[in-house]
C-alpha cells in the first residue's frame, strides 16, 4: 500500500499545483488588462494586486518546494522509517491546500467573470476543490500526520475509543 502512496501522493499533488499554476497565469493575463478610473495604468500596478499575486506565488513556491523533496526522497529510497505515510500525505495536502489558496485569490484579482463558465477560471475553480476528496482525504490526513506525531501506530486497533 504504501507503494501505490509513494507514487500517487506526489503525483497528485503536482496535478494540483499545476491547476493553480494555470489559475494564475490565467489571473496576470487578465489583470494586465483590466483598468480602473483610480488608475492611469493597469490594475497590475495596484498594491493589493501585487499583494494577492505574492501570495500566490509564496504558496506555491512552499507547497512546491515540499512535493518534490518528498518525490525526491522517495525516488532515493531515503529512509524515513515509520514517518512515510505522513509525510507523502503531507505533502499531497498542503499542495491541494495552497492550489485551492492560489485559485481563490485568482477568482479574487479576477473579479466577476471568473465565476462564468465561459472562463476556464470557473473550471479550475470546481477542479482543485476535489483535491481533497483524493486520498489521503483531507480527514484521514489529520489522523495519520497527527497519530504519527504522537507516536500511535496507524494500524492500531481500535482506531478510536
Amino acid at each position: 500500500m504504501l507503494g501505490i502512496f509513494g507514487w500517487a501522493e506526489p503525483t497528485f499533488a503536482s496535478i494540483y499545483l499545476g491547476l493553480a499554476e494555470r489559475a494564475r497565469d490565467l489571473a496576470a493575463a487578465g489583470v494586465k488588462k483590466r483598468t480602473s478610473l483610480a488608475l492611469t495604468r493597469s490594475m497590475a500596478y495596484h498594491p493589493e494586486i501585487q499583494r494577492c499575486f505574492s501570495e500566490m506565488q509564496l504558496a506555491l513556491e512552499a507547497a512546491s518546494a515540499q512535493v518534490e523533496r518528498i518525490a525526491d526522497d522517495w525516488s532515493n529510497q531515503v529512509d524515513h522509517g515509520m514517518a512515510w505515510p505522513m509525510k507523502l500525505v503531507a505533502a499531497k495536502h498542503n499542495a491541494v491546500e495552497a492550489a485551492k489558496k492560489v485559485v481563490d485569490l485568482a477568482m479574487s484579482v479576477s473579479g466577476g467573470t471568473g465565476m462564468f463558465k465561459s472562463n476556464e477560471l470557473e473550471r479550475l475553480y470546481r477542479d482543485v476543490r476535489c483535491g481533497g476528496f483524493h486520498p489521503a482525504n483531507s480527514i484521514l490526513v489529520h489522523e495519520i500526520v497527527g497519530k504519527t506525531v504522537l507516536g500511535i501506530g496507524l494500524g492500531e486497533q481500535p482506531r478510536w475509543g
